[in-house]
């Protein structure tokens, strides 16, 4: 039998974005809207954080790195331009939504301070009728910003259910089934609220460099061209809408009202000293004009994305996402700045002025593939006839995605590779160590269609090794499939 679940498996986890007005987050959102046929988004909502809140006039609480009154917010300005090439996008694959179903899932949450949870809103009312509408599928809550939203849904679930009596039933469900990834803890309310109360809750906290403003300190060699100028230009700012409307230094624009000293990337042809002479505090590295800036919450839905990976069964897997190891303190909880891969030969962990030098190669050894991957989207975008680009392989694993077997033995399983352009398929297979618990080394190989894993003599009994298998096409971008194969040692 072939064990591979089609692309866009009914019961894959709903998803609610929570997100401010960010650069990132705006370029974030971007990429989302091109993945929106892959996951199941269920409320795409403002919120406050730590570096950004829109104020509260009656309280004397002034803006804070707000966008104007008036100005369309990110996410709406990434709908706007997914609307405008919706039409194409789903001639490549008609499970992209409609822009108004997409629309009607927006909302306002808590906004008026950092860390507000003062008062339900209407974000926070749909986060809670996701959670209660009787589902009993996972519900990934993302904190692109703040987690004050998510925050105040859940107090109003505790306060109803405590006064109807139900609280016991109702949080062994929800704990069950939520699972929260953010990027840090961008505001106090985790800490003050949801950890003491709803203790149970599993927490991926999803911070990586590979997809922030430090890229470039985490990224390999051969991936440094995808944040180049010269690659952004051909691939992202001048494909379509939504490559318009993606952020790239020097593009004259900015997020907030009036002069923000953190947000100098759309100042164009100016090193730091000018810069701080302009009286921008410059915090990360000065690049050309048209370069990748930052897209630091898309590790959030990258887990998520059906490419073969499985990222978002376990924390541990690792994919586009990255990969989350245990923490010391919380049972509950995983973090990506503890998860470090081995680095390849030559490479140093990433330095940042933030700390010490960072192992970031869990999420970084992904770039290449992540980044042909939108760049293949936007040629969606705006090419109408689906014969006129590139799509993806698949893989199957024919007996399966898992397999026993006893030490110093051999698993043989048999590959099918398909393209739907006609492609050919190149199929290369590895041990990912990290993902596993085997201490030792096994054998990984391809021969033509034939995956053979050689169990080392010294494994045992209960260990798991997952091995990655990827499919590339040879078109143009290359794209890329996966399958993981997870052998478990008897």
């Amino acid at each position: 039998m072939t064990d591979r679940p089609p692309h866009g498996t009914p019961g894959r986890p709903r998803v609610i974005v929570t997100t401010d007005p960010e650069l990132d987050d705006l370029n974030s959102m971007l990429r989302l809207v091109l993945y929106s046929n892959e996951i199941r988004l269920a409320g795409l909502v403002y919120s406050s954080s730590m570096f950004h809140a829109e104020g509260d006039p009656e309280l004397g609480v002034p803006p804070h790195r707000w966008p104007p009154a008036g100005a369309r917010g990110h996410i709406d300005q990434a709908l706007d331009a997914y609307e405008q090439v919706w039409d194409n996008l789903r001639r490549h694959d008609p499970r992209y939504p409609e822009p108004a179903a997409l629309r009607a899932m927006v909302a306002q949450g808590n906004v008026a301070t950092i860390g507000d949870v003062a008062t339900e809103s209407d974000g926070s009312r749909l986060i809670e009728r996701v959670l209660m509408d009787g589902a009993d599928d996972r519900v990934f809550l993302q904190a692109w910003g703040g987690l004050n939203t998510i925050a105040r849904a859940l107090m109003s679930i505790e306060e109803r259910a405590r006064n109807e009596g139900t609280w016991e039933q109702v949080y062994r469900d929800l704990v069950r089934r939520i699972v929260i990834t953010s990027f840090g803890k961008q505001d106090s309310t985790y800490d003050e609220y949801i950890r003491p109360n709803w203790p149970e809750i599993e927490l991926r906290e999803v911070a990586t460099l590979a997809w922030g403003y430090f890229a470039r300190s985490a990224a390999r060699p051969e991936d440094q061209r995808y944040l180049t100028a010269e690659w952004m230009r051909e691939n992202v700012s001048q494909v379509g809408p939504i490559g318009a409307a993606y952020r790239v230094w020097g593009d004259g624009k900015q997020m907030a009202e009036g002069f923000d000293d953190e947000d100098y990337f759309g100042v164009a042809d100016k090193d730091a000293a000018e810069l701080e002479a302009m009286g921008y505090r410059v915090w990360c590295p000065v690049e050309p004009r048209g370069a990748w800036v930052s897209e630091g919450d898309s590790s959030n839905f990258a887990l998520l994305i059906d490419n073969g990976l499985r990222g978002w069964e376990s924390p541990g897997f690792g994919s586009w996402g990255g990969r989350q190891a245990p923490s010391v303190d919380h049972p509950y909880e995983w973090s990506s700045a503890l998860a470090e891969d081995d680095l390849p030969e030559g490479m140093r962990p990433a330095e940042t002025p933030f700390g010490p030098p960072i192992n970031d190669y869990a999420a970084a050894r992904w770039i290449g593939a992540f980044q042909r991957d939108l760049a293949a989207r936007l040629r969606w975008s705006v090419t109408r006839d689906a014969n006129g680009a590139n799509h993806h392989p698949s893989v199957a694993v024919e007996g399966g995605l898992t397999a026993e077997a006893a030490r110093g033995t051999a698993v043989m399983r048999t590959l099918i590779a398909a393209d739907p352009d006609g492609d050919s398929v190149d199929l290369v297979a590895w041990n990912y160590r990290e993902a596993g618990t085997c201490g030792g080394e096994p054998s990984v190989r391809v021969t033509g269609s034939t995956l053979q894993v050689g169990v080392p003599a010294e494994a045992a009994a209960g260990e798991t090794l997952h091995v990655i298998v990827e499919a590339t096409d040879r078109g143009e971008p290359a794209l890329t499939s996966y399958a993981r194969l997870i052998v478990t040692v008897t």
